[in-house]
C-alpha cells in the first residue's frame, strides 16, 4: 500500500490578540503551526472502483485527497452563466453520451437540461456536478465535500446512483465526505477513515471484503428503499409536471397514483383507457420521478407496479416513450415486450376526448406489459380484477 505523508505548515503572525488568546488558553506561541498526516491508500492499479475518504471536519480529508490525487482533484467546475448546462460538457462528448450520463446519475429531467446550472436546485446541481466530473475525469474522478450540500435522503439516493454508474462505466471514483451515512449506499471498495487514520480495503477474491462489509453493517447490496403507493387526485400532478420530458398537461380522465419515500412524494404515474376498436385496454399516460429520487429505479418500479394492477383487469397495458433511459430499461426488461422499435411515426388525430400527442418529430418506442398481473392489489385499488 502506498503511504501518503503530508505536512501542513501555516505561518502565525504575532499580534496583540494572538498573544491574548495564547495567554488565555495557555497555548505555546511559535512562528508557525504544523499539522501532519500519514496514511495508507490502495494503489491506483488495484482492482477497485469506489473509494471513500471519510471523517469529521478538520480531520485532514481534503488535504490527503489533494496530496494523493492532485491531477484528478476537482472541488468545483466553472459553468456558463447564460447558457444551458449541456454546453459545459466536453466538446468531444456526443450528445447521446451526455444524455446517458445525466440519466445514469439520476438527473433524468430533459426540460431542466436546457437551463443554466445556476437555475437548478441544490440536489440537481449535485447530480449535474457528478455527471460533469465523470465526463471530465474518465479514468479517476475525485469529489470533495461529497453530498455536503444536499439533504440526507438526496445524499443516499444520489450515492446509490453514482455507484451504479461508476461500476457500469468501469471508472474509479473517490468520494471525500464527512457523512458516514452514504457508505452503505456507495458500497465502497475501500474506506480511509481519517478519524483514526485506518484504511479498510479489500480486493477481488479477498476474504478482507467480508470483514469490511460487516464492519459497516453492509448488506449484500445497498439498503432497501420503501416506496408507498396510493391513489391521488389529479391536483398532485402540479408537484411533478415541470419534470416531465414532454407535456405539462394531464388528461382529465387520468387515474393518478403517487409513490412516496419517507413520506416525501417521489414518483407519479397516470393511466388512461385505450379505446382500441378491437382490443380495448389501458395505456400509461404520464410517468415522472422527481430529481431527488432519480437514478435508483424508483420510476421504473412504480411504472411496472401500476402496470401489474391494470393487467389484472384482463386488458392489455401499453406505453409509448421517447425517453432514452426508459427505452433502454424496457428493452432489457422481462416485464415489457417491445411492439415497435424506436422510430418516428406519423402524427395522429385525436380519438374522441383523448388527445394523442404527435411523435412525428422524435424517436419513440412502444411497449406492452407482459409481467405478472397483481389481482390482489388491483382489488385493493378498486380495479376489477379478472383473476
Amino acid at each position: 500500500m502506498p503511504t501518503i505523508h503530508v505536512v501542513n505548515r501555516c505561518e502565525i503572525q504575532p499580534s496583540f490578540r494572538v498573544q491574548q488568546a495564547a495567554g488565555m488558553f495557555d497555548l505555546h506561541l511559535s512562528s508557525e503551526s504544523n499539522t501532519e498526516f500519514s496514511v495508507e491508500l490502495p494503489p491506483l492499479d488495484a482492482p477497485w472502483h469506489i473509494g471513500v475518504i471519510v471523517g469529521p471536519s478538520g480531520s485532514g480529508k481534503t488535504t490527503v485527497a489533494r496530496a494523493a490525487f492532485a491531477d484528478q482533484f476537482e472541488s468545483a467546475w466553472t459553468w456558463p452563466a447564460d447558457r444551458s448546462l449541456l454546453d459545459a460538457f466536453p466538446a468531444d462528448l456526443p450528445m447521446v453520451d451526455i444524455c446517458e450520463l445525466l440519466c445514469s446519475v439520476g438527473f433524468s429531467s430533459p426540460p431542466s437540461w436546457l437551463r443554466p446550472f445556476s437555475a437548478l436546485s441544490n440536489g440537481e446541481q449535485f447530480r449535474v456536478n457528478l455527471a460533469r466530473t465523470l465526463a471530465e475525469r474518465r479514468e479517476l474522478a475525485v469529489v470533495d465535500e461529497f453530498t455536503s450540500v444536499v439533504d440526507r435522503t438526496v445524499a443516499r439516493i444520489g450515492s446509490a446512483a453514482v455507484a451504479k454508474t461508476v461500476r457500469r462505466r468501469q471508472q474509479k471514483f473517490v468520494a471525500v465526505t464527512c457523512h458516514y451515512d452514504v457508505l452503505p449506499w456507495l458500497q465502497p471498495d475501500w474506506i480511509l477513515d481519517m478519524a483514526d487514520g485506518s484504511l479498510r480495503y479489500f480486493a477481488e477474491n479477498s476474504h478482507d471484503s467480508v470483514s469490511l462489509r460487516r464492519s459497516f453493517n453492509f448488506t449484500q447490496g445497498r439498503p432497501e428503499i420503501q416506496l408507498r403507493i396510493q391513489r391521488a387526485h389529479s391536483s398532485a400532478w402540479k408537484i411533478f409536471h415541470r419534470h416531465h420530458y414532454l407535456s405539462a398537461s394531464l388528461h382529465p380522465a387520468a387515474q393518478c397514483f403517487v409513490g412516496s419515500v419517507e413520506d416525501r412524494p417521489a414518483a407519479f404515474v397516470a393511466t388512461l383507457p385505450f379505446p382500441h376498436p378491437i382490443v380495448p385496454g389501458w395505456r400509461e399516460h404520464r410517468c415522472v420521478c422527481l430529481p431527488d429520487f432519480q437514478g435508483v429505479g424508483i420510476g421504473s418500479a412504480m411504472s411496472e407496479y401500476i402496470a401489474s394492477l391494470f393487467a389484472a383487469t384482463g386488458k392489455p397495458y401499453t406505453s409509448v416513450s421517447g425517453h432514452p433511459a426508459i427505452i433502454r430499461h424496457r428493452a432489457r426488461s422481462k416485464m415489457w415486450q417491445m411492439t415497435r422499435a424506436p422510430s418516428r411515426i406519423a402524427a395522429r388525430q385525436s380519438l374522441g376526448n383523448l388527445q394523442s400527442t404527435s411523435s412525428s418529430r422524435r424517436m419513440t418506442a412502444s411497449f406492452r406489459f407482459i409481467g405478472p398481473p397483481n389481482p390482489a392489489d388491483a382489488r385493493g385499488f378498486g380495479l376489477r380484477a379478472v383473476a
